[in-house]
């Protein structure tokens, strides 16, 4: 994977500083970003603290029997859809433990798309012990663009969920 950029690992750093103060831990459920979110996260020294693991279920069968995502969610709205990302983000809590849980899911391109579903459409989701939280996406690139703008989106949801005010 390519180096992140400085406003990536600046989230990530800042993340683990919010982790540390509140006692939590986190965990990452991961399907278009490929492992990208866990490995920006442990790009940061001492993540070991806070970080427990990360589940990269890039096919149906791994998000139903690795994450818990229902097949009824599979089969009705898709893997590429903001029910699954939640699924996935509250999967990925249930199965390691952690107090915080963060999901992708969606399509970097080139192909994979259909009329209802671009490239570049990729959900994100954060689980906390309360509630949820998701986002739709809409980005565009090349599937490394638009992979990289996905793992920043997420860290920058989680960041603002955890009480962190970012400049839009």
């Amino acid at each position: 994977m390519a180096p992140f950029s400085q406003p990536v690992l600046e989230l990530a750093e800042l993340l683990g500083t919010h982790l540390r103060q509140r006692g939590w831990t986190c965990a990452t459920a991961e399907s278009c970003t490929g492992g990208g979110i866990g490995y920006a996260i442990t790009s940061i020294a001492g993540s070991s603290d806070y970080f427990m693991g990360g589940i990269i279920s890039y096919s149906n069968a791994a998000k139903a029997q690795l994450l818990g995502v229902r097949q009824q969610t599979l089969e009705r709205v898709g893997a590429v859809s903001p029910e699954c990302a939640v699924e996935m983000a509250n999967g990925v809590r249930n199965a390691v433990g952690a107090d915080l849980g963060i999901a992708s899911t969606g399509i970097a391109g080139p192909g994979g798309a259909t009329a209802r579903k671009p490239v570049g459409l990729v959900y994100v989701a954060v689980s906390w012990p309360d509630g949820v939280e998701v986002r739709e996406l809409s980005l565009s690139g090349t599937r490394a663009e638009i992979m990289q703008q996905s793992i920043h989106d997420a860290l920058a949801l989680t960041a603002r969920i955890l009480g962190t005010t970012l400049p839009d």
